[in-house]
């Protein structure tokens, strides 16, 4: 279908980088088998995600990076998780880069001395008590979930100091150089397998409070990206994962359906049932998208005219993103199902499309419990802690 052929023509983060971001994706679906096998996007794909501009994408234009709409890096994620999931969700973690803008800028000077183009990896959870010690703290704990911590620059862990009363209500990240951090190798998972997002181990490692921040808190540098809000932005930044992947299940089912089946009946083209699927699948796919990207755009008109994003639009980003992700999940599903017993092989790039479709829709970000926040918003009921 010519709306999903043409989907990603010129879809690319900027001009200088568009040769790059070509050959990211060429090398991406050639090896994008070997990730799932090997638990992790290898370095050499992150080097072309780097020269292609992801990791430059939310950095402050004064340490060199392009932060600015940040439309075509979500556009961009759309486009590689076309290809693969897990090598798009490792690109999107230069998204991450907007978190270090709160830190002071003597330290994001130090971060950046060699370019804006480094990654970020983070494993927050479960938040670790860390002792107040001289100018800063002692760091121990394990930590889950730090996707693409295997070819991270710069690493940051969840502390907290104890109290009486338990832990301080938002968590603090402390950052280290990627060489201070241990990786324990646990990524076992039935899908989204190549992000790599192994537990964390740090074990009496000191951090000064310079190279702290507190989750959430307001950005250091004035430039206006910094003024998305951040939990709502980060959902948003899964959702252009799993759209590509709705996109990448139709394009799939356009590829198989003329083919001949096993048992010689009538090619899937021929059924009505599969044509109607199909059809509507596409058309529930491309709805979400554009409200998706409406609100989007909506949210960067509101930064550009210099106006503080309100809560009400806060809430239409979250309900959005998830909204998208979960239409676009079922899609997945559906587009799934139509494609026949064929798609049950390990072999069959639907499989792998439907099972990374499934790990990203439980992300806390983008999942149900998102609709229960909305709908307190909208009906002037206090949602639950953190959602806005």
């Amino acid at each position: 279908m010519k709306a999903i052929d043409d989907l990603y023509k010129s879809v690319y983060l900027d001009e200088k980088g568009k040769d790059d971001f070509e050959q990211l994706l060429l090398e991406v679906e050639k090896g994008r088998e070997a990730y799932s096998e090997q638990a992790y996007v290898p370095d050499e794909i992150v080097q072309l995600m780097k020269k292609a501009g992801f990791f430059r994408a939310l950095v402050p234009r004064i340490f060199g990076g392009n932060a600015g709409n940040p439309l075509p890096f979500l556009q961009s994620i759309e486009r590689l998780a076309s290809v693969d999931g897990s090598a798009a969700w490792v690109a999107s973690f230069g998204s991450s880069n907007y978190y270090l803008a709160a830190l002071p800028l003597e330290v994001q000077k130090i971060i950046y001395k060699n370019g804006p183009d480094q990654m970020f990896a983070g494993g927050l959870f479960p938040v670790q008590p860390a002792v107040k010690e001289g100018d800063g703290w002692l760091v121990n704990g394990q930590w889950k979930f730090s996707s693409g911590c295997k070819t991270a620059d710069w690493i940051g862990v969840g502390i907290s100091e104890q109290t009486g009363s338990g832990f301080q209500d938002r968590p603090r990240t402390a950052i280290f150089p990627a060489d201070q951090v241990d990786i324990v190798d646990n990524w076992n998972v039935f899908g989204m397998e190549g992000t790599g997002s192994h537990d964390l181990s740090v074990t009496d490692k000191h951090v000064t409070e310079d190279w702290t921040f507190i989750r959430g808190a307001q950005a250091i540098v004035k430039e206006p990206i910094y003024n998305i809000p951040t939990v709502a932005f980060s959902g948003q930044v899964h959702t252009a994962v799993i759209l590509g992947l709705a996109a990448a299940a139709i394009s799939e089912l356009l590829l198989i359906c003329k083919g001949q089946t096993t048992t010689g009946a009538p090619s899937l083209a021929d059924r009505a049932y599969f044509r109607m699927g199909l059809s509507r699948a596409t058309a529930s796919f491309l709805s979400v998208r554009s409200y998706f990207y409406a609100v989007c755009e909506k949210v960067w008109h509101e930064i550009e005219q210099g106006n503080e994003i309100s809560v009400d639009l806060t809430n239409e980003m979250r309900l959005s993103a998830t909204y998208t992700a979960q239409i676009c999940a079922e899609v997945v599903e559906k587009s799934y199902s139509l494609s026949g017993i064929n798609s049950i092989f390990l072999r069959s790039r639907l499989q792998k499309i439907l099972r990374d479709a499934m790990v990203i829709n439980q992300h806390a970000h983008i999942n149900e419990s998102v609709f229960d926040g909305a709908g307190a918003v909208m009906t002037d009921v206090e949602p639950f802690y953190g959602y806005i």
